[in-house]
């Protein structure tokens, strides 16, 4: 989840002053293709993968790693959502144990390796609660991390299997991660918070 979409579920809209870019589209483009060749080669192939993109940035990250890893392979493979708001520990939920739709994710997740995406890596809660999310779906074979950006700062034991580029950054820093499919512009932003 975007370092700036982190900050507005905890309150009012942050003050940002941008510091520079990370990536550029090209770049994302080629770090996206690298990180599917990585994926098949984990996976020895894609037969029993299924990816899911962590809403909101990681979805189309799935769908267009999805479409890369079919490209190497020459056979489809099945990409899916998750909905992580009601897992969020750090937001209030009235239901302490959602509820979860049948069939949300868009394929059965049951002895699958699934990789989950997610643009940025922060604190570990977000993929926390995707784990949650996943398991009240079935019970995959294996699970794995996938994220554009790594940016430290861990506060659970979680650790992504595929990183795009590792970027350190002070906590008053903000990665904000911009996709053509939901921003209308394509590219990775280093922000710093202002007082």
């Amino acid at each position: 989840m975007s370092d700036a979409s982190e900050v507005k579920a905890g309150g009012a809209q942050p003050r940002l002053r941008e510091k520079g870019r990370l990536m550029s589209a090209s770049e994302i483009e080629r770090t996206l293709v690298r990180l599917a060749h990585e994926v098949v080669e984990k996976n020895d192939g894609c037969a029993n993968l299924g990816l899911v993109g962590i809403k909101r940035r990681g979805v189309p990250l799935a769908e267009r790693l999805g479409k890369m890893i079919a490209g190497i392979e020459r056979r489809p493979v099945e990409t899916g959502v998750l909905d992580i708001n009601l897992y969020r520990d750090d937001l209030t939920a009235s239901d302490p144990r959602p509820t979860v739709v049948a069939g949300e994710i868009g394929f059965d997740v049951n002895g699958r390796d699934i990789v989950l995406m997610d643009d940025v890596l922060y604190t570990g809660r977000t993929a926390r609660a995707a784990l949650d999310a996943l398991f009240d779906h079935g019970r995959p074979k294996s699970v794995q991390l996938l994220v554009l950006i790594d940016r430290g700062h861990r506060e659970l034991p979680i650790q992504a299997t595929f990183t795009g580029r590792a970027v350190p950054t002070s906590r008053r820093e903000v990665i904000e991660v911009k996709m053509n499919e939901i921003d209308g512009q394509e590219q990775v932003l280093l922000a710093e918070l202002v007082d």
